[in-house]
C-alpha cells in the first residue's frame, strides 16, 4: 500500500532514471542550430573531428550530445526522418550498456543508429544483432545510408559468404548480422590454423534488437558446429518399427517436461521385439552392449509420442523441416540432435541423413559476456529484466512512448473447449471485419491456423495464412494487414520485423501491384502518389472502425509473447484493441492450469458456446504463466551452469590455439611437452624414494619405445650405484632432444617451425573435439548422482576437471609421439581434399528442441589444415619388417596400420587378445 502511495508521489525508480536524462536531452537540443547550419560536407566532416578529438583525450560520453546531435541531422537529410526526444533517451540507453524497452512502432531501428555511431568512432567496430537476415540486410541498407552519409563503412554478416567477405565485413566500422552468424564465426575462427584466416576482430560493442528473443527464448539452447559420422539409417528404420507396434500403455510421457520412459510391461515388449529383429544383444535391453539400440529406441519414442508433425515440423520436398517454436518460420536445413531429427526422419519415410559429431560449442550467455558492453532494445523486456540481470548484468529501462497508448486491452474469454472457442472466435472476426476493422490473429502452430481457416472458411470471412508453409510471402501479407478489413492469421507474430501500418503499407502496394514501374520514373512517382492517397483515405476509414483488432487464440508459455502480439496494435498512438480466447483444451491450461479450479468450475458448470470472463480467471493464467517462465528461467541458468564449466576450458584451448598461431617458433612448447611426458612415464616406473629392484623397467622401456620410438640401455644404468629417477629421466629427455634436433636439422627452420605448429593444433583440435562428447555424454547422465545425495553441478565440475587434466596428458603425449615416430621428406603440396559441410545446429540439450541451427554452405572448404609442403611418413612394413609381432611398441597405437588395411593400428594388427 505504502509503495503504491511513494509511487504515486515520486515516480517508479524506472520514471526517475529517465527523467535524470533530460539535462542531456537538452543539451544535444542545443547542438541542433549549429549542425542545421552546417552543409552535407561540412556534417560529414564531424565524423573526423569527432575521432581527432577521441585521439586528445576526449571520452564518447563527452562527444554524445554533439554525436546524437549530428546523427539526428544526418537521418533528417538523408532519409527525411528526425529523432523524437524519446528516441534521443533510448539511444542515450543503448549506449549506456542497457536494454531499451520500447513499444513496437516507436522507431527503434532509428534508435539504434545513435549509439552505433557514438561508438564506432574509436574505430574498433560495432556489431548490430539481428533475429534473421532479412532484417540484417534490411536495415544494413537503410540504416547504412546514415553512416554512409557521415563516413563509415558499413558491413553484413549473412550465411554463405567466404571468410575473405566475412572479413571484409567485420573489418567495417559497422557490421550487421544475426546472433547465429555471429557466434558460429566466433567457434569457426577458433578452428582455423593460421591467424590470417579468422575473420572476426576483438569484441567491442553490440547492440542486440529483439534482445529478449536472443538473449532470453534463444539462450535455451547452445550453439554447436558439427560434423558427419558414420550412416546409421538401418537401425533406425528397425527401432522405429518397433516403436510404431507399442501401445499407450507400454510408455508414460510427461509433456511439462518433454520426456517419455517405458513402463515395465512396455520394457518387455520391446525386448522382445528387439530380439526379434537381431538387434538386442543378450536379454536385457539395458545391458552394457545394447547401449545404443536404448539411446536411438528413447529418441524413436520421442520422434512417434511427443512430435507432431505441422506443429514442431512439416515435410516438404522429401525432408523434415524444423518450425521455429518462437516465431513460426520454416528453419530450412536446420536439424534437432542427438539422433531425434534422424528418428523424425524415420517415422516419416524420408531419406535419412547421416548423425553428427560436435566440433564446437557455446550458448549465447557465454558468446554475448565476452563483449565489453552490450546494449539491447525490444518492446517486452519488463518481464524478464531480474533474468537479464542475473545473467547479463545489464538494466531494463522502459521508454515512454512519442504519443499516448489508446489500444484497449480486454479481459479474457474462456470457453469449453476448443470447437466452441473457435466457432466464437470466427463470428467475433466477422462481425469487426464487416464494419471494416482490420484484424489480426495470433496462433500458436500451423495446425490451430488451418483449424480457424476452416472455421473462417464456413462463416465466408476472407483472409490470409501467414505461417511457416508461406513464409515467403511474410512481409507482404504483415504489411498489408492494416488495410480495410483484413483478416490476418499469423503464427507466433514474435520477430516479424515489419510494421503494420493502418490503411496499408506504400513501399509494399508499390512493388506488389506496380513492379513493372522503376522507382524513381515520372510514371513510377505519379502512381505513388495517386496510391498515397487511396491509403490515408483507407486509414482514416480504419481508424473511425477502432483500428487493429488483435486477437489471440490462447495464450502463449510466456507474457512476453503475448505482450508482442498485443503490441502489434496501438502503433504511434493509434487506436486498437487486443483480446484473448482460451478453452480448457489449450496446452497452457491443460499442461500447467490449476486442474481442479477449472475442472470443478467450467465442465460442470458451463453450457456448450458459453463463455465467461472475469480479471479472477486472467490473473489465474498469468500465475500459470509465471510459473512456466520461472520454470524455462531455470532451464536456461543450468544451460549457462553447466556451460560455465566447458566455458572455462574453451578459454584455455582458444587461448592456446592463438598462442600456438601467435608465436614465430613452438619449441619450447614441444619441447616442455616431451619433458613433462618423459617425467610421467619415468614416474610411474620409478616411484620416488624406491630401490632399482622395485621398478617396472619392462614397462619404461615399452612406453619409452611406444611414445618416444627410444630404446635406453636402462639394463646397463641399473648396474651403476648411484643410479636413481632424476638421472633415469634427465638420461632419456637428453636422449629424447637430440633426436628430436636430429629430425628438425633436415628441414629448414621455417618448414620445421610449420610442421610443429599443424602437428600440435591438430592434436589439440582432436582431442578437445574427444573431450566435447565425453562431456555431452556426461552431462545426460549427472543427474542420476542426485540418487546419491550428491549436487550434480558438482558432480559435473569435478568429473570435467579431471577429464579436461587427463586431455593435457593426452595432448602432451600424442604430440611427443608424432614427432619421435614420424619421417620427414619434401613432397609437393598435395591438393586439400574438400571438407564436408560443417552442420551448424543450435539445439536444447534438457529438451532436444532445435530453434536455429543451420548448414552453412560458406564453409565449404575453409576450415582446413594448411600443411607445408612436405609430408609426414609413418613407418611401412618394409621399413619394419614383415612379421607384425615385431612392430609392437614401434607403431604408434592410434597410427594407420602398417599392413595397409585402412583400419587404425589399436584395431588391426595392434589389437589387444585374451
Amino acid at each position: 500500500m505504502f509503495g503504491g502511495l511513494a509511487k504515486s508521489i515520486f515516480g517508479s525508480s524506472n520514471d526517475r532514471y529517465v527523467k535524470s536524462l533530460n539535462p542531456l536531452i537538452a543539451k544535444i537540443a542545443g547542438f541542433e542550430s549549429a549542425v542545421k547550419a552546417m552543409d552535407d560536407a561540412e556534417l560529414a566532416q564531424q565524423t573526423v573531428r569527432f575521432r581527432e578529438r577521441l585521439a586528445n583525450g576526449e571520452t564518447l560520453d563527452q562527444l554524445l550530445p554533439e554525436a546524437f546531435a549530428t546523427v539526428r541531422e544526418a537521418a533528417w537529410r538523408v532519409m527525411g526522418m528526425r529523432h523524437f526526444d524519446v528516441q534521443m533517451i533510448g539511444g542515450i540507453v543503448l549506449h549506456r550498456g542497457e536494454i531499451a524497452e520500447m513499444r513496437t512502432g516507436e522507431g527503434k531501428t532509428l534508435v539504434a543508429t545513435l549509439a552505433t555511431y557514438l561508438n564506432a568512432l574509436p574505430g574498433k567496430g560495432v556489431h548490430v544483432v539481428t533475429v534473421n537476415d532479412y532484417l540484417a540486410s534490411r536495415d544494413a541498407a537503410q540504416m547504412g545510408r546514415i553512416y554512409n552519409f557521415l563516413g563509415l563503412s558499413v558491413g553484413t554478416i549473412v550465411p554463405n559468404l567466404t571468410d575473405e567477405q566475412r572479413r571484409a565485413a567485420y573489418g567495417s566500422d559497422i557490421t550487421y548480422g544475426t546472433n547465429n552468424e555471429f557466434g558460429f564465426d566466433y567457434l569457426r575462427d577458433n578452428m582455423k590454423y593460421e591467424r590470417s584466416q579468422m575473420v572476426q576482430r576483438p569484441f567491442n560493442f553490440a547492440i542486440i534488437d529483439e534482445v529478449d528473443s536472443i538473449l532470453i527464448d534463444e539462450a535455451r539452447t547452445p550453439l554447436i558446429i558439427s560434423g558427419p559420422t558414420d550412416d546409421k539409417s538401418e537401425l533406425y528404420i528397425q527401432v522405429d518399427a518397433v516403436v510404431k507396434r507399442l501401445t499407450a500403455d507400454d510408455y508414460e510421457k510427461d509433456e511439462k517436461q518433454k520426456s517419455i520412459i517405458l513402463t515395465e510391461d512396455g520394457t518387455e515388449r520391446a525386448e522382445r521385439m528387439l530380439e526379434q529383429a537381431g538387434l538386442l544383444q543378450g536379454e536385457n535391453l539395458y545391458d552394457f552392449e545394447n547401449t545404443q539400440v536404448v539411446h536411438h529406441l528413447n529418441q524413436s519414442l520421442r520422434a512417434n509420442m511427443m512430435f507432431k508433425r505441422d506443429t514442431d515440423y512439416i515435410v516438404k520436398d522429401g525432408k523434415v523441416v524444423i518450425i521455429d517454436e518462437f516465431t513460426g518460420r520454416m528453419m530450412d536445413g536446420r536439424r534437432w540432435s542427438d539422433g531425434l531429427h534422424q528418428a523424425v526422419e524415420a517415422k516419416e519415410g524420408v531419406t535419412i541423413e547421416p548423425e553428427n559429431q560436435t566440433m564446437a560449442s557455446i550458448t549465447f550467455q557465454n558468446y554475448f559476456r565476452m563483449y565489453p558492453k552490450i546494449g539491447g532494445m525490444t518492446g517486452t523486456a519488463a518481464t524478464e529484466a531480474a533474468e537479464f540481470y542475473d545473467i547479463y548484468k545489464i538494466n531494463v529501462v522502459s521508454i515512454p512512448t512519442n504519443v499516448p497508448v489508446r489500444r484497449v486491452d480486454e479481459e479474457d474469454e474462456f470457453y469449453k473447449d476448443t470447437h466452441d472457442k473457435f466457432r466464437a472466435i470466427a463470428k467475433k472476426i466477422g462481425e469487426h471485419a464487416a464494419k471494416g476493422q482490420p484484424v489480426l490473429v495470433g496462433t500458436v502452430s500451423i495446425e490451430k491456423s488451418e483449424m480457424l481457416s476452416e472455421f473462417l472458411g464456413q462463416e465466408g470471412v476472407p483472409h490470409k495464412v501467414l505461417n511457416a508453409r508461406y513464409h515467403e510471402m511474410e512481409a507482404h501479407i504483415v504489411a498489408q494487414a492494416g488495410r480495410k478489413s483484413a483478416v490476418t492469421i499469423a503464427t507466433n507474430m514474435a520477430g516479424r520485423g515489419t510494421d503494420i501500418q493502418l490503411g496499408g503499407n506504400l513501399e509494399f502496394r508499390m512493388s506488389d501491384e506496380y513492379g513493372d514501374l522503376d522507382p524513381g520514373t515520372p510514371d513510377y512517382e505519379a502512381v505513388a502518389e495517386r496510391v498515397r492517397a487511396e491509403i490515408a483515405a483507407e486509414k482514416a476509414e480504419v481508424l473511425a472502425a477502432g483500428g487493429l483488432f488483435v486477437l489471440g487464440t490462447e495464450r502463449h508459455e510466456s507474457r512476453r509473447i503475448d505482450n508482442q502480439l498485443r503490441g502489434r496494435s496501438g502503433r504511434q498512438g493509434d487506436p486498437g484493441l487486443s483480446r484473448f480466447y482460451l478453452s480448457l483444451d489449450d496446452d497452457l491450461l491443460r499442461i500447467f492450469g490449476p486442474d481442479t479450479l477449472f475442472a470443478r468450475m467450467m465442465r460442470s458448470n458451463m453450457e456448450d458456446g458459453e463463455a465467461i470472463g472475469s480479471k479472477w480467471l486472467t490473473k489465474a493464467i498469468e500465475t500459470a504463466q509465471k510459473k512456466v517462465e520461472a520454470r524455462n528461467y531455470d532451464i536456461r541458468k543450468q544451460v549457462v551452469e553447466y556451460d560455465d564449466v566447458m566455458n572455462d576450458q574453451r578459454k584455455v584451448i582458444y587461448e592456446q590455439r592463438s598462442d600456438i598461431m601467435d608465436a614465430e617458433s613452438v619449441d619450447d612448447m614441444v619441447a616442455d611437452m616431451r619433458a613433462e611426458t618423459v617425467n610421467l612415464i619415468v614416474g610411474d616406473a620409478c616411484p620416488p624414494n624406491s630401490y632399482p629392484e622395485q621398478w617396472d623397467v619392462a614397462g619404461m622401456k615399452e612406453k619409452l619405445a611406444e611414445v618416444l620410438n627410444f630404446h635406453p640401455p636402462v639394463d646397463a644404468w641399473l648396474q651403476e650405484e648411484a643410479i636413481d629417477p632424476e638421472i633415469v629421466e634427465s638420461r632419456v629427455q637428453e636422449a629424447a632432444d637430440a633426436m628430436v634436433a636430429e629430425k628438425a636439422a633436415t628441414l629448414d627452420p621455417t618448414t620445421w617451425q610449420q610442421v610443429e605448429k599443424s602437428i600440435l593444433l591438430q592434436h589439440l583440435d582432436h582431442h578437445w573435439k574427444e573431450h566435447l562428447a565425453t562431456l555431452d555424454a556426461l552431462r545426460q547422465v549427472v543427474h542420476l548422482r542426485a540418487y546419491a545425495q550428491k549436487t550434480p553441478i558438482n558432480e559435473y565440475k569435478q568429473e570435467a576437471f579431471s577429464l579436461f587434466q587427463r586431455m593435457l596428458d593426452h595432448i602432451r603425449e600424442d604430440v611427443t609421439r608424432t614427432i619421435a615416430h614420424a619421417n620427414f621428406a619434401y613432397q609437393p603440396a598435395p591438393e586439400l581434399p574438400e571438407l564436408p559441410d560443417f552442420l551448424t545446429t543450435h539445439f536444447d540439450p534438457f529438451t532436444g528442441e532445435d530453434n536455429t541451427n543451420d548448414v552453412d554452405a560458406g564453409t565449404r572448404g575453409f576450415v582446413t589444415t594448411q600443411l607445408p609442403p612436405l609430408q609426414i611418413i609413418r613407418p611401412e612394413s618394409a621399413d619394419l619388417g614383415e612379421d607384425p609381432s615385431s612392430w609392437e611398441g614401434r607403431v604408434s597405437r592410434n597410427a594407420p596400420c602398417p599392413c595397409g588395411s585402412g583400419q587404425k593400428y589399436k584395431h588391426c594388427h595392434g589389437a589387444v587378445t585374451a
